[in-house]
């Protein structure tokens, strides 16, 4: 056997021993500062008491600011208006961030913006107060009722993913625009709900949640949550 295997092997222990000693006086140490602060606190409890009572000021001050948050959001929600001038400027994600607050307005807490890659006709989805799932696409058009209309391949693909995928009660479709002919007979065949620019500037410039807009909504699940 060679003389450089024992050689290696002695300084091989004699580290993992250097280590251990010196895990083990770190250790001795971290006790011995643990135990010192607390005999410390202990033989000054009034310091510890104020401690205390520091924290508790702070997160009740933390918890009454998000109180006070809440309600001011929620305040802000309620008054929420639109004008169709502001949504025509508006890009066509902040239009879906603008229908999904309007929702949030009407009490639909959990309402959010889901439009994007991937989306599967959904850009927005909700439950109202009533327990009914809305899955909402959004089609802006910069130039209004200028600009083209929304046709029926938009309501084919919102009406295949909308109940199957979504799990909507009622599905619906909003643009600040205008909806070609055929829409409006695909659209009631189909239990599929249209907002063109006339309803959506009564539903964002006014006080009406988009139930009281709409007409022919399946029935509530449950009481409304609403205080």
């Amino acid at each position: 056997m060679s003389r450089r295997q024992p050689a290696r092997r002695r300084r091989t222990r004699k580290k993992n021993n250097d280590a251990l000693i010196l895990a083990l006086l770190v250790a001795v140490v971290a006790i011995a500062l643990v135990v010192t602060v607390v005999s410390w606190l202990f033989s000054h409890v009034w310091i510890l008491v104020l401690l205390l009572l520091l924290a508790g000021a702070a997160g009740g001050a933390w918890g009454y600011q998000r109180v006070q948050q809440t309600r001011w959001e929620a305040v802000r929600a309620q008054g929420l208006r639109y004008a169709l001038s502001q949504l025509d400027t508006l890009h066509h994600r902040q239009f879906e961030h603008a229908v999904r607050d309007l929702m949030r307005r009407d009490g639909c807490r959990d309402a959010v913006q889901v439009g994007g890659a991937g989306d599967n006709g959904a850009d927005v989805k909700a439950t109202d107060p009533f327990g009914r799932r809305w899955v909402i696409q959004c089609k802006h058009r910069r130039d209004g009722n200028r600009g083209s209309a929304v046709g029926t391949p938009d309501l084919h693909v919102l009406n295949g993913t909308a109940r199957q995928l979504h799990g909507a009660d009622v599905v619906v479709l909003v643009t600040n625009g205008r909806f070609s002919a055929n829409c409006r007979p695909l659209a009631k065949s189909q239990r599929l709900h249209l907002v063109d620019r006339r309803l959506l500037g009564m539903w964002a410039s006014g006080s009406q949640p988009i139930w009281e807009v709409l007409r022919e909504l399946p029935p509530p699940r449950k009481a409304s949550t609403l205080s």
